[in-house]
């Protein structure tokens, strides 16, 4: 299958894109630093430098003022799309790791915007059942566990407003969702990728933005 007029991305056209994207602001590049330097085996957990500012802005396209993100590792994603919140906006987070979210909770409070973050320390898919069954959350972020994308979307898709917008991460897999016979995780990406394409409740569109980016819109 042809590819279009897609351009390869070399080293030197991706710095060129970061250089023409909003550059981190002081905090989110110590986070970008500090992620790196305290947990290197485990820092390509966190978002690439690009999809901080593709998540600011796409809460301010969408007017977003309820967010709920799963998955907040050191909280990179988190704290961007806090930035972008209008006054009264909140976001939600889930994750099961105190020792990563340590870092998330330092970098809040010194952009100020600890305030419109709650951090729930538990399994998500308890969270999230615990969450009101009518829809009203404005966009929501996976990018948390593999194995449990299609339950999140499950839980997440009845709960968001008409026009609301779920933002998926890693969903090429590093490539192992091409693999008919995939497994282990690159099979539950690849079963979740299917179960989005068949869910009539949204439209929704795949992006080759870092490891695959989904966004998809409640109908």
């Amino acid at each position: 299958m042809a590819k279009g007029n897609g351009t390869p991305l070399t080293d030197e056209l991706y710095g060129y894109m970061l250089g023409h994207n909003p550059p981190l602001d002081p905090v989110q590049r110590m986070l970008v630093e500090v992620t790196h330097t305290q947990l290197p085996l485990v820092a390509g957990k966190q978002v690439a430098e690009e999809q901080g500012p593709l998540l600011a802005f796409l809460v301010r396209l969408t007017g977003a003022r309820r967010i709920v993100e799963v998955g907040t590792f050191t909280g990179l994603s988190a704290l961007s799309m806090a930035q972008a919140l209008p006054p009264g906006g909140t976001l939600l987070t889930c994750d099961v790791s105190e020792e990563w979210t340590r870092h998330a909770r330092e970098a809040w409070e010194k952009a100020g915007v600890a305030d419109r973050i709650e951090l729930r320390i538990a399994p998500a898919l308890e969270t999230l059942r615990g969450l009101p069954a009518e829809p009203h959350i404005d966009m929501a972020f996976i990018d948390a566990d593999k194995d449990n994308y299609v339950a999140y979307w499950d839980e997440l898709v009845p709960r968001m407003r008409p026009g609301g917008l779920l933002v998926v991460d890693n969903v090429f897999y590093h490539g192992g969702v091409t693999d008919p016979d995939a497994t282990g995780l690159a099979a539950a990406i690849r079963d979740f990728n299917a179960h989005v394409k068949a869910d009539d409740r949204v439209d929704s569109v795949m992006l080759s933005i870092a490891d695959g980016l989904t966004l998809a819109r409640r109908r």
